[in-house]
């Protein structure tokens, strides 16, 4: 049987692949590492995470990325398998032992019958034979591919800096200063409601640090990077403290829902966290803290925190550029290129943003190649679904607007969240007949999408009637 083909070995590709043989179908997977290496990745393993360690919340009932976790699981997805079987406790997130997350992924593709590993770079474009193709190469697509679809497609790709947070060494951090606690103590999976650690800062430390940020030296752009813009959903924390001395506080370092341990009396101006990186709890990140700082001046900024001072960093933070294409013009309803259907797309290229939401349109993308390859009709997920939301954005769902400044708007990257999904009747009352107002309206809504969602999602997998092949 002719094989279907991925390229690109990332929590995208990984999933299409894994999507495509438990229905029965080969596939070949395309992976460039070891051959070729990105400026990010640090291993050759399958599903390698180069950011965050996190999948964000795992609250399928109030989060829309919990949402996507729980449709995620339904369709059987390796990546929240992997995830399940090696998490870290993170509050009321889903954090995963980085390592042993990508040893779990690679070993269940290599060990599957109908999946061939190829560690190849796929030059320009697929060859012709290949009748069937899945570019899942992601952010970092490789110039001579990048520069063939392009070249295909007739439009420009749109690009943007994507940084990355340090990780420190857990036995460098000062216990006596900061202290283990969740945000208003949430227990989420795996977790005890004492996931992170905090610093504190009051607020001559707050402004010092602050200023120290605003001045330090920062890497210098290449001439074709310098007009790239950031995605807003992972500034660097220099950025975020040039464009207001008190962002930082009602982002990243807000200090709400924690209160000192050591000095419970005192409240923080503001706070640090820190999240487990890895299973042995031996390295933890800073959450927030994505940077473009050189490497000196990182170091000495950050252990101006108090509980940083003496502070050794497994990994200091860093910059890669990102590229997606303009997947409304380019991209048809089932993530096929226009100008060359054979070619479909998944993972962050497409212009969704995140781990999970990659893996979701990779998921997506197996399928829809299996029920094309099956001669059948291919029907995407409800656009009440989390999944169908994101497809939705990236096929065509963003709203164009004008930026303020007499240009168009244009599509950007996108995480999941309720605003892509179609309004639904909420309660108004509670079971008292009270009327609701404000948290409680608010959490009734999130609780009727999440439903809806749920009973959508299920009959569409029903309605696919794709059972899994044996193994």
């Amino acid at each position: 049987m002719t094989p279907i083909h991925v390229i690109g070995g990332g929590l995208a590709g990984t999933e299409a692949a894994w999507q495509i043989a438990r229905r029965g179908l080969p596939v070949v997977l395309h992976e460039m590492r070891p051959v070729r290496q990105t400026d990010a990745h640090k291993t050759d393993g399958l599903g390698e995470l180069v950011c965050s360690n996190s999948f964000r919340s795992d609250d399928a009932e109030q989060n829309a990325v919990g949402q996507l976790h729980y449709e995620l699981r339904q369709a059987d997805s390796i990546v929240m398998a992997a995830g399940d079987a090696h998490q870290v406790p993170a509050g009321s997130a889903l954090a995963v032992d980085r390592d042993g997350f990508s040893a779990a992924v690679t070993k269940a593709l290599e060990d599957h019958p109908l999946i061939t590993i190829a560690r190849e770079e796929v030059a320009g474009l697929p060859p012709s034979d290949w009748d069937s193709v899945i570019v899942a190469t992601g952010p970092l697509t490789s110039p001579a591919l990048s520069e063939a679809v392009l070249s295909l497609s007739g439009e420009d790709a749109l690009a943007f800096f994507d940084a990355i947070a340090p990780i420190v060494h857990f036995d460098s951090v000062d216990l006596e200063t900061a202290w283990f606690q969740s945000r208003y103590d949430k227990v989420g999976p795996g977790g005890t409601g004492k996931d992170y650690l905090n610093c504190p800062l009051d607020k001559d430390q707050y402004e010092a640090f602050i200023d120290a940020l605003i001045a330090g030296d920062t890497t210098d752009f290449k001439e074709w990077e310098e007009s790239t813009p950031y995605f807003d959903g992972c500034l660097p924390i220099e950025v975020m403290a040039a464009r207001g001395r008190e962002t930082l506080r009602h982002g990243p370092m807000k200090p709400m829902g924690l209160t000192n341990a050591h000095r419970p009396d005192v409240k923080a101006y503001a706070v640090v966290q820190l999240r487990q990186d890895n299973a042995l709890g031996t390295l933890y990140n800073m959450v927030g803290f994505q940077t473009k700082l050189k490497y000196g001046a990182q170091a000495d900024i950050f252990r101006m925190i108090p509980g940083l001072q003496n502070a050794q960093f497994a990994r200091l933070g860093g910059l890669h550029r990102n590229t997606f294409l303009n997947s409304p013009k380019v991209l048809d309803g089932a993530l096929r290129l226009k100008a060359d259907p054979r070619l479909r797309f998944a993972g962050q290229i497409t212009g969704c943003e995140g781990y999970v939401e990659s893996a979701s349109v990779g998921c997506m993308a197996g399928i829809f190649a299996v029920l094309e390859r099956q001669g059948r009709a291919i029907v995407p997920p409800p656009d009440t679904t989390a999944m169908g939301a994101l497809l939705n954005h990236v096929t065509g769902g963003h709203i164009s607007r004008d930026d303020g400044a007499g240009k168009p708007g244009s599509f950007q990257p996108m995480n999941v969240n309720f605003g892509l999904f179609p309004p639904v009747d909420a309660p108004t009352v509670d079971e008292t007949g009270k009327r609701l107002k404000g948290k409680d309206k608010a959490r009734a809504k999130k609780s009727a999408l999440t439903r809806r969602a749920k009973a959508d999602f299920a009959a569409w997998l029903a309605a696919l009637d794709l059972p899994a092949a044996a193994e």
